[in-house]
């Protein structure tokens, strides 16, 4: 039979027990111990994943503490670790620089197409472009009643300001020559011009897609910060500018500072400011 609590008697009853509890009953769901303060557990400790004693890791999504490795981590680590490789082979003229050259004596064509392609590249076009789009983004935040209105256009020209200092010394150090149609010279890796286009359309990207109301629209204005670069790229090799290896190399560098700039952004910009 099951064992069921015998029954209570009146206040003054001296003979009554306690009620008893059934067996296999959860005591989950029983008070803890005195001092617990937890009615799911029977001692003092903590449950073991309180929800709000979680910590986010850098891409803002729940983890552990310390943060497990994620996006950022790769997407620092892989274009480091390639740029590494790169200078490292340019600067001893290693295999990968000599198929480097072999590959841009095959695509090596100079026409007018490649030349105005490449010249998207040149500060006079690209910064103007980044400028008007810092001015866009400081009126609209200003006008939205943000605290920090001028952090992120701040940052974007500190950042393209920079791009000389970042890529000068890679020059000095791998001295490279460039392609027979520049004739003599060195200083060509990695390339200013791929490097000044990625950092201004790839900025001026970032600040725009939060102001952005629809999917679509961000998605078009990623498709042409990528095609927009890629059109650089390709009128620099095409043209003879550069080699393959100095636009790609510019691509890596480029791709670390942005995402820098993003989780800088991330961490002291709007959301900062609107807190």
């Amino acid at each position: 039979m099951r064992d069921t609590p015998r029954p209570q008697g009146t206040v003054g009853d001296t003979g009554s027990r306690p009620p008893q509890l059934r067996p296999g009953r959860a005591l989950a769901h029983t008070p803890g111990a005195s001092g617990s303060g937890s009615p799911h557990r029977s001692d003092s400790r903590p449950p073991q994943t309180p929800r709000g004693a979680r910590h986010s890791d850098l891409d803002g999504r729940l983890g552990t503490t310390p943060p497990v490795p994620g996006r950022p981590t790769f997407l620092l680590g892989l274009p480091a670790l390639l740029l590494a490789l790169m200078t490292w082979q340019v600067a001893a003229h290693g295999p990968l620089a000599r198929a480097d050259e072999r590959l841009s004596n095959s695509l090596v064509h100079p026409d007018r197409v490649s030349e105005i392609l490449a010249d998207l590249g040149n500060i006079t076009v690209a910064v103007p472009v980044l400028a008007v789009v810092l001015v866009y983004v400081a009126r609209r935040a200003r006008a939205a009643g943000t605290h920090r209105w001028w952090l992120e256009p701040t940052a974007a020209a500190v950042l393209m300001a920079a791009v000389p200092a970042l890529i000068v010394p890679f020059k000095e150090l791998t001295a490279r020559p460039g392609p027979p149609v520049m004739g003599p010279g060195t200083g060509f890796y990695p390339s200013g011009h791929t490097a000044t286009a990625a950092l201004a359309y790839g900025t001026a990207t970032l600040l725009l897609l939060p102001w952005l109301r629809t999917a679509s629209a961000r998605r078009a204005l990623v498709i042409a910060c990528l095609a927009l670069n890629a059109a650089v790229a390709f009128g620099l090799i095409r043209r003879g500018y550069h080699w393959p290896l100095d636009v790609v190399a510019s691509w890596c560098l480029s791709l670390i500072l942005l995402q820098l700039m993003a989780l800088v952004l991330a961490r002291y910009g709007r959301r900062a400011a609107q807190g």
